[in-house]
């Protein structure tokens, strides 16, 4: 049974319930952080909880403990959540406003902020990708736009992310496998996958969309260092079907090569130089060899819906008609 970290205290995942009057229903009041770990060890960790506090700061979120503090809660969750040897923790840091004022006499329920941290298996998260380590990704461009920052930042990780599920819901349609979402930006400029960030290779060097409609990612920065000779600037479709390569950043999966845009070969069509050369420095930086790994635990499971893909099926189509 695992283990869930709730205000300060352990309990059963299974009593961790918020209430129905909590801000997070009312209008998706959620910022959050999930983490992955290598060989047990968690991965950028004190980057994802600094990115967490300024989340929190810019949309007035109570934050009730310390990085300290939380760094401590965390460290604690994954080490009474016993895994498979084989498996890595995949923590989730999520802190609701908690429930509205006029709410605040509901009997059952407490009141002020929740801080939530769980932890699970890292191989949920990635089933059905060892095999885009091979063969790559095709993405495409849906109608969907991202959100820009004069209207929602998307800097601030929270969850308010109907537009990503409305993208993969469209791209869901499109013929073919591998399919994730590229969301351009109302400029028409490249933003970002649906929970990735995108690269594309030229020259020898990596270049990467400008970080003001994006999430900046944590892998995204990690993955710029690595490489070292990497820029960000305004990059357009045309930009991307002139490219050697390119390849998308999540923390996940590390780095999955893109072979296509639209169902059009970008380069030779197969995973990028750049993309194999940052593969091979993130293998060496971790000690862990990530595709063999995420191949390791895909068993042929092809999963649902998750963050980057819908899972369209019969019922999806005659619900949406």
């Amino acid at each position: 049974m695992r283990v869930v970290w709730w205000n300060g205290k352990l309990i059963p995942e299974s009593e961790a319930k918020l209430s129905i009057y909590d801000s997070a229903f009312m209008f998706g009041d959620t910022i959050f952080e999930m983490t992955r770990s290598f060989n047990r060890i968690q991965f950028k960790l004190q980057e994802h909880l600094e990115r967490l506090h300024r989340s929190a700061m810019y949309v007035r979120m109570p934050f009730p403990y310390t990085i300290g503090e939380l760094t401590q809660a965390c460290l604690d969750v994954q080490t009474v959540n016993k895994f498979d040897d084989s498996d890595e923790h995949r923590l989730m840091i999520n802190i609701t406003r908690g429930k509205l004022a006029i709410y605040e006499s509901v009997e059952g329920s407490a009141s002020g902020p929740n801080v939530i941290i769980s932890d699970f298996p890292l191989r949920w998260t990635t089933q059905g990708m060892g095999k885009l380590f091979d063969e790559g990704i095709n993405m495409v461009i849906p109608s969907q736009r991202a959100i820009p920052a004069l209207l929602l930042d998307p800097k601030v990780k929270n969850r308010s992310r109907l537009h990503y599920l409305m993208a993969n819901i469209e791209v869901a349609q499109y013929k073919g496998e591998n399919n994730w979402p590229l969301l351009l930006d109302p400029d028409g400029f490249i933003a970002e996958g649906t929970g990735c960030n995108f690269f594309i290779e030229k020259d020898s060097k990596i270049f990467t969309p400008e970080p003001r409609n994006i999430l900046r990612g944590i892998t995204r920065d990690f993955v710029m260092k690595l490489h070292g000779n990497a820029y960000e600037k305004n990059l357009e479709p045309y930009d991307v079907y002139e490219a050697d390569g390119a390849f998308v950043t999540g923390t996940p999966f590390c780095v999955l090569p893109v072979v296509s845009l639209n169902g059009i070969k970008i380069g030779d069509g197969k995973p990028g130089r750049e993309y194999r050369l940052i593969m091979d420095r993130f293998n060496k930086h971790t000690g862990v060899a990530i595709k063999k790994q995420i191949q390791h635990w895909d068993n042929g499971i092809q999963g649902g819906t998750t963050p980057y893909q819908f899972a369209w099926t019969d019922s999806a189509s005659s619900i949406s008609s």
